[in-house]
């Protein structure tokens, strides 16, 4: 005897689940310029490789003689792959299927997905769109009850971010504890036009008097990724995918692995002319310091993450000879590089996942301090200042600094780990000390100035007697800096310090795991 018309049954089954919400909500799915969740799958897995589980879960009619008659497929799909060769868990909405709210799903099919990534230990990508949990006010109808608030398998989410990464795509209009997914991972990406996130959407909101909002006003790429809720965004769901993969391509594939090694496509002995005179002598002009981060580090390996929020800290991962590292730098076009509190909140950020997952830290200086005035203070800069100077003494891995100019007051004292005998360099253009001289003249001499008859010029006679004191190589003769460089030598001798710091890295969970 075959099993032959079981088998026939479940190729039946398998094609139902194929045709998703139908040929009308496909069709109104690519109207509003979204690919279907199949679709999504097959751009962002390598070809051939995903393997889907629970594909003909679903809601099924039958006939009087119990025949199938059709299935509707649960509107949660997920399933093993491999993005360049390295295995995965990708997971995600089906949105033509009742909006892919949890009330067309079973939810252990989402408790599945997130319990496998956890225990097989994989990187787990989300492809989100809708509300991905809760449910519509039917349901109390249906259910003929209410029902208390739960996150049953939250804990498993949350656990999942100290062992493999997680990259979240907000491909729809996302809300509720979609929206919650969504930021809960290492990094986290929406497309422009045709995704919105939302706590909840313009109909609540409206209910709730805070008045009448579109989701593009609640929800628009432009609010979420200038505050921060969201990493970056994508002009196409295809940018998103190639986003998701590049950032995945610095990390390992669980905590119980060392980053990857890339090919090496550029000479570690590379020298650039231009960064002899790439920070100008005048300490009030303004420089790119993402073109020298791009110097420094391999050719195209700079991947920077949240560039639209905590705009005065350049935050991102690169490579060395191939080695992935974590950097951060100050941009002196924003607020002259001072730290704010959204800076050190993405900063934060980057030292976690650095930890998380063994990369060591490069931080190229240029901090004139935490920045200054009411707004400063109002939002409470020196609190997330200080979580960040935690963050950098609570770091796991090495950590090596290049002061380019400025190392002032208390946020300039992120040139060292405390506690460690780090790396630090400095180009001839090193300035530091607890205060600039430029606004610290009147202030230390302020006495001086006022019975002079002539403060103008004491001013300039002080000047140019500290000016004297304050070149690096006077540290230097007291050991206060270990190293002046040429600028030209700084890619050299970092892709020397990233090859000794893999001597150091240790696989395993971190003392101090990533905080979303």
């Amino acid at each position: 005897m075959s099993w032959e018309p079981e088998i026939e049954e479940l190729h039946q089954r398998e094609a139902f689940a194929d045709q998703l919400g139908g040929v009308e909500k496909v069709e109104r799915q690519h109207h509003y310029g979204k690919l279907t969740i199949r679709e999504r799958i097959s751009a962002v897995a390598d070809p051939s490789s995903f393997h889907e589980i629970g594909k003909i879960a679903g809601v099924t009619q039958y006939d009087d003689d119990g025949n199938l008659l059709s299935l509707t497929p649960s509107n949660f799909i997920f399933g093993l792959a491999r993005i360049d060769s390295r295995p995965v868990m990708i997971s995600g909405d089906d949105f033509t299927v009742r909006g892919g709210s949890a009330d067309a799903t079973f939810p252990e099919k989402r408790n599945r997905a997130e319990g496998m990534a956890l225990e097989l230990k994989l990187p787990h990508i989300r492809l989100v769109d809708g509300m991905g949990g809760g449910g519509s006010v039917k349901t109390i109808e249906t259910a003929g009850r209410t029902y208390i608030p739960e996150l049953r398998g939250w804990e498993t989410i949350v656990n999942h971010l100290a062992v493999s990464p997680s990259v979240s795509l907000a491909l729809g209009s996302v809300a509720g504890i979609g929206a919650a997914r969504v930021a809960t991972s290492h990094y986290s990406v929406i497309v422009r036009e045709t995704a919105q996130m939302m706590i909840a959407g313009p109909a609540l909101v409206e209910q709730a008097q805070l008045g009448d909002h579109d989701k593009e006003e609640l929800g628009h790429a432009n609010i979420h990724t200038s505050n921060g809720a969201i990493d970056d965004v994508a002009e196409t769901e295809l940018e998103a995918f190639q986003l998701a993969k590049k950032f995945l391509s610095y990390l390992p594939s669980s905590v119980d692995e060392l980053p990857p090694r890339s090919t090496i496509n550029d000479d570690p002995s590379r020298r650039d002319e231009w960064l002899i005179t790439a920070v100008p002598r005048e300490p009030r002009r303004v420089y790119q310091m993402r073109k020298i981060v791009e110097s420094i580090f391999d050719r195209d390996s700079f991947f920077e993450i949240g560039k639209n929020w905590g705009k005065s800290i350049i935050t991102g991962m690169a490579r060395l000879n191939g080695f992935p590292v974590a950097v951060f730098a100050e941009d002196p076009f924003q607020y002259g590089g001072g730290w704010t509190a959204d800076g050190c909140r993405k900063l934060i950020r980057l030292l976690d996942m650095a930890s998380t997952f063994h990369l060591p830290v490069i931080h190229l200086e240029d901090c004139p301090g935490f920045l200054i005035g009411k707004e400063s203070e109002e939002n409470a800069t020196i609190r997330y200042g200080s979580q960040a100077l935690a963050a950098i003494g609570q770091l796991t891995t090495p950590f090596a600094c290049v002061v380019l100019r400025k190392a002032f007051g208390v946020a300039g004292a992120a040139n060292n780990k405390p506690g460690a005998n780090s790396f630090r360099y400095s180009w001839p253009s090193g300035d530091w000390g607890s205060l600039p001289i430029e606004g610290g003249i009147e202030v230390a001499y302020k006495q001086d100035l006022a019975d002079s008859d002539h403060p103008e010029e004491l001013i300039e006679e002080i000047r140019e007697r500290l000016n004297k004191l304050r070149s690096p190589l006077r540290s230097a003769e007291f050991f206060e800096i270990e190293e002046i460089i040429d600028p030209r030598d700084t890619r050299h001798l970092l892709c020397e310090w990233a090859e000794l710091a893999q001597r150091t890295l240790e696989t395993g969970a971190s003392k101090f795991s990533y905080r979303p």
